[in-house]
């Protein structure tokens, strides 16, 4: 999305733009596992308009506005730091008079504690019956707010003491001639006040301070750069992008990674990659499972923490007012308001189908990498239900993964979850149980992965067979039902059991996972690194010329990062290097245009020389498998 975003766990600051007053826009905010705990934040002073001079993410330097051939009196350094919970914002005064003056300096201060979903939809809930207050508590400001049992505060603590009042802080400021004088404000949020992880694990996901034990730090990325660039080079012709792209988007991934990491103080020592910012700043499924596959190589612990927090968060019974279901993998977690009470059905979420299967993949691939038998050998009775849930209430039994879409939440349950996702060829939306084709494969690779683990790990060969017999009858039941006329895949099967048409992206998912027989493969593969998929920038979602096609759509002709990172590794897969060469390059030159970081979304416009790729205007920024698509890349 517009504007500028920073990060620490569960904790994000948004503004129009860096250093920029909060309350420049309508989703501007300080918040805090959902709540913005500051709507406004605005620097003022009285008598004297301050004109910015310089910004960036460091720092912003102001001036009193001044005639044409007049000094400014003093300036203005203010600075920023965000912490888990907590913004601490400075203002350092310098005068370049001879003689002491006098400033006066203060903010304007709100908080309306919205919930993010307020926010980002055109829902509104009715909030009569919430209570507010605003008090000076002990030289603090205490902004707090309680509605049907949720209750969060503010607090707001200046340094040295300010004049306090329900919407202001102030200072009078005598600074010594020639000379520096430094205020501190510090906004904190209140702690969570309701729920916790899961029952018997007894604690809420927290924010935490986004440093990774054991991890490498972005400082190293620069060798793993380097490094993952010559084997690519070696294998794949000679991409376009320089080197230092593919450096820098590495670095910044690594950064973002790290940003987004927050740990489960229910779950000793686990670590996990929060989905992104703003709206997405907590545990996701799919999206915490696919950046920690992405990572593994690089980032070992976040796949181990992901794996252990989704174990304990894992379906027990059966509950359609949060679809969950015994052995099934969590798709979200929520504490702000909205889920508290139950307006939002997210408290603890079920509505991915996908998610378990990548579970077992994550947990196969862990081992695979590392070689360490432990985390499989606690894991085991988890992976063991997720194996039941497909072939139970998952509907692999039956034939393939599939979802309804007449549950609360969301309509789809796939990475595509907008409501206009999976539809044919002439825009007809799909209904009925659908069985999208990258679920499939995520099942299909996670069969086999779980056949590996327990051949391997838990001694039972007789489940390892079963399991093997099941995927190659997944492989068989697929090509029958699933290859089109053209010979391109299926983007679902609907209720009726009929091929849904549109020409889309998941098909890299297949090759990746490799789903696809070696000559449906080929054919897949040529198909998907044409034109009409391939933006300049990436993969569309769906391939241009196609009715449902929009190239400003989230899921139905934007371009996502991820999902190309996945597309050039299957083509890899598929043989076909040179074209995943290409295809990469232009996902390196995509990020070369934002300082080396690749946004959740882009659109699908063509690419222009001499212009960056067009942003999709809701994108969020950092976010987890955006930032980790550069380290699947590297893996190649």
């Amino acid at each position: 999305m517009s504007g500028h975003s920073v990060v620490a766990g569960t904790t994000c600051l948004l503004t129009t733009a860096a250093g920029a007053d909060v309350g420049g826009s309508a989703v501007d905010g300080f918040f805090v596992d959902d709540c913005r705990h500051l709507s406004r934040l605005v620097l003022w002073v009285p008598g004297a308009r301050l004109r910015a001079l310089r910004t960036d993410a460091a720092s912003t330097v102001y001036a009193p506005e001044t005639a044409r051939h007049e000094d400014p009196p003093y300036a203005v350094v203010r600075r920023r730091r965000l912490e888990p919970g907590r913004l601490v914002e400075s203002l350092t005064l310098t005068s370049y008079l001879g003689a002491a003056q006098t400033v006066e300096v203060g903010y304007e201060v709100a908080a309306d504690f919205a919930d993010q979903f307020e926010l980002r939809s055109a829902r509104t809930f009715d909030k009569s019956d919430a209570v507010r207050r605003a008090e000076v508590v002990n030289g603090r400001l205490v902004l707090s707010y309680a509605r049907r049992g949720f209750e969060r505060t503010t607090t707001i603590r200046a340094s040295p003491t300010a004049q306090l009042s329900a919407g202001r802080l102030e200072w009078m400021v005598v600074v010594p001639p020639l000379a520096s004088v430094t205020l501190e404000v510090t906004v904190s949020g209140g702690a969570v006040a309701a729920g916790g992880f899961v029952e018997d694990v007894g604690a809420a996901i927290a924010t935490g301070t986004g440093e990774v034990a054991g991890a490498v730090k972005v400082g190293d990325a620069a060798e793993l750069g380097e490094a993952g660039a010559s084997s690519w080079t070696d294998t794949a012709g000679s991409p376009s992008a320089p080197q230092d792209d593919l450096n820098r988007c590495v670095r910044q991934g690594l950064a973002d990674l790290d940003a987004l990491c927050m740990p489960a103080p229910g779950v000793p020592g686990a670590v996990v990659p929060a989905a992104g910012a703003p709206w997405f700043l907590t545990v996701f499924g799919r999206d915490s499972l696919l950046a920690s596959l992405f990572a593994l190589s690089h980032r070992p612990e976040l796949a181990a923490g992901t794996l252990r927090v989704l174990a304990a968060a894992q379906g027990r019974t059966t509950d359609d007012s949060r679809i969950e279901e015994p052995g099934k993998v969590l798709h979200e977690m929520r504490h702000g308001e909205l889920a508290t009470t139950g307006e939002v059905p997210y408290a603890r979420y079920y509505g991915s189908v996908d998610a378990t299967p990548l579970f077992l993949m994550l947990l196969a691939a862990h081992h695979e990498v590392t070689g360490d038998d432990l985390p499989a050998k606690e894991l085991e009775q988890a992976a063991r239900a997720a194996v039941g849930w497909m072939f139970g209430p998952g509907g692999l039994a039956a034939g393939y993964l599939r979802y309804r879409t007449d549950l609360p939440g969301l309509v789809h349950h796939c990475w595509k979850d907008s409501a206009d996702s999976i539809v044919f060829s002439d825009g007809t939306p799909a209904t009925g149980p659908i069985a999208v084709a990258e679920a499939q494969g995520y099942a299909y690779r996670a069969l086999l992965g779980t056949a590996r683990l327990a051949t391997h790990v838990w001694g039972d060969p007789a489940w390892a067979a079963m399991l093997t017999t099941a995927a190659a009858g997944l492989r068989d039941r697929f090509a029958r039902d699933f290859r089109l006329p053209d010979g391109f895949v299926a983007l679902a099967l609907d209720g009726t059991g009929t091929a849904v048409d549109a020409a889309a992206s998941d098909a890299g998912h297949l090759l990746w996972c490799g789903l696809l027989a070696d000559d449906w493969a080929a054919t897949v593969a040529d198909r998907l690194a044409g034109d009409d998929f391939f933006s300049g920038w990436g993969v569309r979602t769906l391939a241009a010329g196609q009715t449902p096609y929009h190239p400003m759509s989230y899921h139905r002709g934007g371009v996502w990062p991820h999902d190309t990172a996945i597309a050039v590794a299957g083509l890899a897969a598929a043989g076909r290097r040179a074209e995943a060469a290409r295809i990469a390059d232009g996902l390196l030159a995509a990020a070369s245009f934002g300082d080396g970081r690749l946004p959740e979304v882009m659109t699908g416009l063509a690419r222009e020389r001499g212009y960056g790729p067009v942003p999709y205007p809701h994108s969020c920024s950092p976010q987890a498998w955006a930032a980790a698509a550069p380290l699947l890349l590297l893996s190649l």
